[in-house]
């Protein structure tokens, strides 16, 4: 299990890390709806990962191994997808703002002052399950969980680890909202500025570190 663990570890902080859901989040909390979208949006959040990354941990512990023990089809799974996270890595490094020009955000994020809950937490699901970049290491880490040869239990507290991870940095700012909301705004509306320049630079690092943390793994498949 501590393998399968290892192998998560960078992926979930790669989920945790993203910024256009935080940036989300943080409009929620900004927004005259503040509880209620923003609890829709975690919801979502948390679901959209568990789905992707049960999903995929089901579908390939179905791979088998060869005679050797090795998973060459689990190896060659986790190269393409370390290949295409390099090549959204490449994407994203190419979109970044320029000097001092503002950063273009999702249209969507324009109507989140008037997103009801409901609505909040199909977003959540759609950017966490959804969203390329996050459902790749959602596969990722779902190929990384079944081929790792774990019982059924090892696999659920590896998952649990994963969300508990992935979903964090959704889920303290808006839990910490709630508790205190007088003296998280500010600090929160300095972040969100931040996450906004920032987001392309970040993602690009982001993605490069993974994709070739992914390509390593599946080269020990072999």
């Amino acid at each position: 299990m501590g393998s399968a663990i290892g192998s998560i570890l960078p992926l979930a902080l790669g989920i945790a890390i993203s910024p256009i859901p935080i940036i989300a989040a943080i409009l929620m909390l900004l927004s005259p709806k503040a509880r209620g979208t923003s609890l829709g949006f975690l919801l979502g959040w948390v679901l959209g990962i568990i789905v992707a990354v049960v999903v995929f941990t089901l579908l390939s512990s179905l791979i088998p191994a060869s005679s050797d023990g090795s998973k060459p089809t689990a190896g060659v799974i986790k190269l393409v997808l370390g290949a295409a996270l390099l090549f959204l890595a490449a994407r994203q490094w190419r979109s970044r703002p320029k000097g001092d020009a503002e950063p273009a955000l999702p249209k969507w994020m324009t109507a989140i002052d008037t997103m009801t809950a409901g609505k909040a937490l199909g977003l959540g699901f759609l950017l966490s399950a959804l969203n390329p970049k996050n459902l790749l290491m959602g596969v990722a880490a779902g190929v990384a969980i079944g081929a790792a040869g774990v019982t059924a239990g090892e696999a659920t507290l590896t998952i649990v680890i994963f969300v508990v991870i992935a979903a964090s940095t959704v889920a303290i700012p808006v839990i910490g909202y709630l508790a205190a909301s007088s003296r998280m705004a500010a600090p929160l509306q300095a972040l969100r500025t931040w996450l906004v320049h920032n987001n392309a630079t970040v993602m690009s690092i982001l993605l490069l570190v993974i994709g070739v943390v992914v390509i390593g793994k599946g080269l020990e498949n072999f």
